[in-house]
C-alpha cells in the first residue's frame, strides 16, 4: 500500500514524521518499541478501506525530531498533546485512537488528557505506568530489565546501548516475537533505534518519573477514560502473578479486554485479529 508522508509541526516545534492513507472517520495508530509507524502497514491496509488512518512516528523515535530532553520533553502528557496537534493539523478534531507498547502508554494519557478529542481507545500489550511498576518485583521482574536500565540518570544507559545497539535493540526483536521479522523491515527498525538511543531512554525515563507522578495525580483523583477502550495482550498475568484485566478496568469501566495467543509484536504477527478488535472497538 502507498502511504503518504509528510513532516507535522506539534508541541514545542518538534516535527513528527507521518504516514496517512485512507478516508473515512480518522484513526490515529502509535507504535511501539524498537519501531516506527510501519509496524502498522498490514493492519492500515485494512483499516483504509473506510478509514483515514494517521500514523506518525513518536518523538524520539524513527524520522521525527529527537529534541533534547528538558525533563518533561518525553513525558506522555507532552506526546499526548503532539497527538492531538497533530489530529488538528490534518483537519481532525475527534479521533479514534490505538497504541502498542510505548505508544500506548501515549495512547492512554492522550485518552485520560483530552477525553474530547478521543472517540475510542485500544492499547496493546501493556499495563498502565503505574500498574506496570507495581507487578514487575522478584526474579520475574527480570523479563523488564530494560526498563529499569533506561529508569537511570542519564549516562549509564546511553553509553551502554549505544556502544551495541544493535544488539540490545535486536534482542528485543528476536526474543519477543514468535516469527522472525522480515529482513528488510528489521534493519529499519535497527536503523532508526540506533539514531535514536538518547531518545529512547530519555522516552523511558520519563515513565519512571514524571510519568508516574501524572498516573498517580489522576489514580488520586479517581479519573478514568471516559471512552470505549479494547485491550489486547499476552497472558503476562499467568507468568507474573496479576490479573490485568482487574488493573485495566480500574481505569476504564468502558472495558473489552482480550488475550491473544500471538507474541508481543501482534499487528505484525497477527494483523487480522488486531483488524478486528479494532473494527469491533469502532463500532460501540
Amino acid at each position: 500500500m502507498n502511504f503518504h508522508h509528510q513532516r507535522v509541526q506539534v508541541s514545542g516545534g518538534v516535527e513528527l514524521n507521518v504516514a496517512t492513507t485512507g478516508e473515512g472517520s480518522p484513526v490515529v495508530l502509535l507504535h511501539g518499541f524498537p519501531q516506527t509507524h510501519l509496524m502498522w502497514r498490514h493492519v492500515a491496509a485494512d483499516l483504509a478501506a473506510d478509514h483515514t488512518v494517521i500514523m506518525p512516528d513518536l518523538r524520539g523515535y524513527g524520522d521525527s525530531d529527537k529534541p533534547a530532553d528538558t525533563g518533561s520533553t518525553y513525558a506522555k502528557r507532552t506526546m499526548a498533546d503532539d497527538v492531538v496537534t497533530l489530529a488538528r493539523a490534518l483537519g481532525h478534531d475527534r479521533f479514534a485512537l490505538a497504541g502498542h507498547d510505548r505508544g500506548a502508554l501515549v495512547a492512554f494519557r492522550t485518552g485520560l488528557d483530552h477525553p474530547e478529542h478521543v472517540t475510542h481507545l485500544a492499547s496493546l500489550d501493556v499495563l498502565p505506568t503505574l500498574d506496570m511498576w507495581d507487578v514487575m518485583r522478584g526474579t520475574t521482574a527480570a523479563v523488564g530489565f530494560h526498563l529499569f536500565l533506561m529508569a537511570q540518570p542519564p549516562g549509564l544507559a546511553e553509553e551502554l546501548i549505544g556502544a551495541r545497539p544493535d544488539a540490545f535493540f535486536g534482542h528485543f526483536l528476536d526474543v519477543w516475537a514468535t516469527e522472525p521479522f522480515p529482513a528488510d523491515v528489521r534493519e529499519e527498525y535497527l536503523r532508526a533505534s540506533r539514531e535514536a538511543v538518547t531518545s529512547i531512554v530519555a522516552d523511558y525515563r520519563a515513565s519512571a518519573t514524571i510519568d508516574v507522578e501524572h498516573d498517580t495525580a489522576d489514580r488520586e483523583a479517581g479519573n478514568r477514560l471516559k471512552m470505549p477502550v479494547t485491550v489486547l495482550q499476552q497472558d503476562w498475568g499467568a507468568a507474573l502473578g496479576f490479573d490485568a484485566e482487574a488493573l485495566w478496568r480500574a481505569w476504564a469501566p468502558d472495558l473489552d479486554h482480550r488475550t491473544v495467543s500471538c507474541g508481543h509484536f501482534m499487528a505484525e504477527e497477527a494483523p487480522d485479529v488486531v483488524t478486528a478488535a479494532l473494527r469491533d472497538l469502532l463500532r460501540r
